[in-house]
């Protein structure tokens, strides 16, 4: 008996595997005929009349004729022409009815196929505008009592699923299930385990987002399920032979471990609770070489990375580079994020042991001496830019290194225009970092025949148009404001191109103008996005768009458009419209020059060098300067201007942040004498 139990069990999670499998759909006979009902009916209105015509005539039967069977078949059918049906006038105002009278019944049918039909057609009714709302609470009940109490495995997939959807479409069923969160989700982990199936870690992600609150008290435990979880699908792995259903379903249960994560991410007790757990999985992913997670583990490390780094987490950073050694190779632009925390988070702890600079650079170079893409090198290049920034007169001995890679991979073809200024930028910040020092170290090296600091100055210059977004124009302003500011160690080469510079200068501040703009207007259109977000009400439903219609979400577009990078190889492409003038893909490993506590204001640095110039070196001042338009000029003088205002700006910044003016404690006098002579200072 036992025995026939377990094969029971067992057939009906895999029933429930093909029943959700989008590619069994292609060969299941009850899938072409939907698709044959839908399409025929959406094409002939006859088709549509006759066939909901029938399928009333056998709900509305005498009590009693209509087989279990039967019903199941007839809500099929209705759910198949969900769509059709909530678009047209004649029967998207009697869906609710429908729905109340032929459906709810269901979700109390003795037959468990019928209350899993009932979640089914929930589903494909999901967007129906209720105009009463107890009848969307009663929906959102009956599903959660399908699935935390009713008995059978389908019912309680297709209730998980329908829950999911009622909670995404209505937002008003959120609150109907706010108070049982933390049973629903502790079900559907149960549920999870049960069947491991893919489609409930969907659902699990979705719930998590949704109740944020709610779900912090309760992630440590979620963690571990889902790590049991994890653990039990690839140690079945190897004795099945569904590997690649098995992978798929593992992956899910670790993209549902960084949904929570993301959510538990600003709460350092937690997450010191939740990190050993997840550094099992990480150690054995690593340990067994299983590729095919090592972005889903990349994420776990980013995060738990991105706060504070424990001293296992440092551990980790050793096994990153094993990884990327052995087979992790073409994992480096995924490896990024987690580089980017070990290098900025905890500075200290990362300059205190020399094995760690070693390991950036030593993965740097592979990356950029090796046929590993373009993308990839852009992302190493961002490394050593942002190593250099982070340590600014802390690793004199390793410059030249970086360096080194950066000129060198100039010397061969480039083919982009984001890899070319990335790599000049890394110049630009060694520039920044010391300018007599990186003088000292291009006139050192021999690439070619020509000066290397001849060729790198000429190649900065003419391709300062290949510098976009906010951080990338900042360093070259910043490293045009170092070249201008060398009295003592000026190459010759700079001289020579004495009225390049301004010029030059003044190009990128046109862009810095259009970029901060476009980063201004990029902010107000999400304000005003985030103020509209509900403005249907609480129970607001996307509209249901016709056939012959697109599905076109401009303001999406748009916001994409300014976040993703230079995609384009064209270098001289000055498009006033451009839409990458706010930020290029990899602004998002921020330097130190964007973090709260830097002061580093290119405007009031550009004031400020040709101030210092004008006074002390003006021979070089009139270089520098003397060959300016008027045009150009006033231009210069619309910089200067704007330095005052940004630099008014950040003082009353700082003066707020302290609680505003401060004044002397002085006495009050009780009377006045506008008439008398004034009061002497005091001393």
């Amino acid at each position: 008996m036992p025995v026939i139990i377990i094969y029971l069990y067992l057939y009906t999670c895999h029933i429930i595997s093909l029943l959700l499998d989008v590619f069994e759909e292609y060969l299941s006979p009850a899938m072409a005929a939907q698709t044959l009902l839908h399409n025929s009916a959406g094409k002939r209105q006859q088709v549509l009349n006759n066939t909901v015509e029938f399928c009333m005539q056998v709900l509305t039967g005498q009590k009693g004729a209509v087989t279990g069977r039967q019903k199941d078949g007839i809500l099929h059918m209705l759910g198949a022409l969900s769509t059709i049906l909530l678009k047209k006038d004649l029967y998207k105002a009697q869906v609710e009815n429908l729905l109340v009278n032929y459906v709810y019944p269901e979700f109390k049918s003795e037959h468990g196929f019928l209350r899993a039909r009932a979640c089914w057609a929930l589903q494909h009714f999901v967007n129906t505008k209720f105009s009463d709302m107890s009848n969307l609470g009663t929906a959102v009940e009956m599903v959660r009592q399908c699935l935390c109490d009713d008995k059978e495995l389908p019912v309680k997939v297709e209730a998980a699923i329908a829950l999911q959807m009622l909670i995404e479409y209505h937002t008003a069923a959120y609150q109907y299930i706010q108070a049982n969160i933390k049973p629903i989700l502790l079900e559907l982990l149960n549920l999870m385990k049960q069947t491991e199936n893919d489609e409930l870690t969907a659902v699990i992600q979705k719930l998590v987002i949704k109740y944020q609150d709610e779900v912090l008290p309760i992630a440590v435990d979620m963690v571990t399920h889902l790590a049991g979880i994890f653990q039990q699908v690839v140690e079945s792995d190897d004795d099945s032979g569904d590997s690649d259903d098995k992978v798929i379903v593992a992956m899910g249960v670790l993209n549902t471990i960084e949904s929570i994560l993301t959510v538990i991410d600003e709460s350092k007790e937690v997450l010191a609770q939740v990190e050993p757990i997840i550094l099992q999985i990480i150690g054995f992913i690593i340990t067994t070489q299983s590729m095919e997670y090592y972005e889903e583990i990349l994420s776990h490390i980013h995060v738990l990375t991105s706060i504070t780094i424990s001293d296992a987490m440092w551990r980790i950073f050793d096994s990153l580079y094993e990884m990327f050694k052995n087979d992790g190779y073409d994992y480096f632009t995924e490896m990024m994020p987690c580089l980017h925390n070990y290098v900025t988070v905890d500075p200290e702890k990362f300059s205190s042991d020399p094995k760690h600079l070693e390991i950036i650079y030593n993965m740097c170079k592979t990356v950029l001496t090796t046929d590993s893409g373009e993308d990839a090198e852009c992302h190493a290049a961002k490394l050593i830019e942002i190593l250099l920034l982070q340590y600014k007169g802390q690793i004199d001995s390793a410059v030249s290194l970086f360096i080194s890679l950066a000129l060198e991979r100039l010397t061969r073809e480039v083919k982009t225009a984001e890899l070319r200024a990335m790599c000049l930028q890394v110049v630009i910040a060694a520039l920044y970092y010391n300018p007599p020092m990186l003088f000292e170290m291009l006139n050192s090296l021999q690439i070619s025949e020509q000066s290397v600091t001849e060729q790198f100055i000429k190649q900065w210059l003419h391709d300062c148009d290949v510098f976009m977004g906010l951080h990338d124009r900042k360093m070259c302003v910043l490293g045009l404001c170092c070249l201008m500011n060398t009295p003592h160690s000026r190459p010759e080469i700079v001289t020579q191109v004495a009225n390049q510079i301004l010029p030059a200068a003044l190009l990128i501040f046109r862009g810095l103008k259009k970029a901060y703009q476009s980063r201004a207007d990029v902010n107000k259109a999400l304000d005003n996005d985030d103020d509209d977000e509900d403005e249907d009400g609480d129970d607001y439903v996307p509209e249901e768009l016709e056939d012959d219609e697109d599905d076109v979400n401009e303001d999406a577009d748009y916001v994409d458009g300014l976040n993703n990078g230079d995609d384009d190889d064209d270098d001289s492409d000055d498009d006033e419209d451009d839409e990458d003038e706010y930020e290029t893909a990899l602004e998002m490993y921020g330097s130190i020059l964007e973090s709260a506590s830097c002061d580093v204001d290119e405007y009031v640095i550009f004031k400020e060098v040709l101030s210092s110039l004008h006074t002390e070196d003006p021979g070089w001042y009139s270089s520098l300067t003397g060959h300016l338009d008027k045009d150009q000029q006033k231009e210069v003088q619309e910089i200067i201007t704007m330095a005052d205002q940004r630099r008014a700006v950040e003082e009353s910044k700082k003066i707020e942040m302290l609680g505003g003016y401060q004044f002397q404690n002085v006495s009050v006098p009780n009377s006045f004498n506008f008439g008398g002579a004034p009061p002497h200072p005091q001393p």
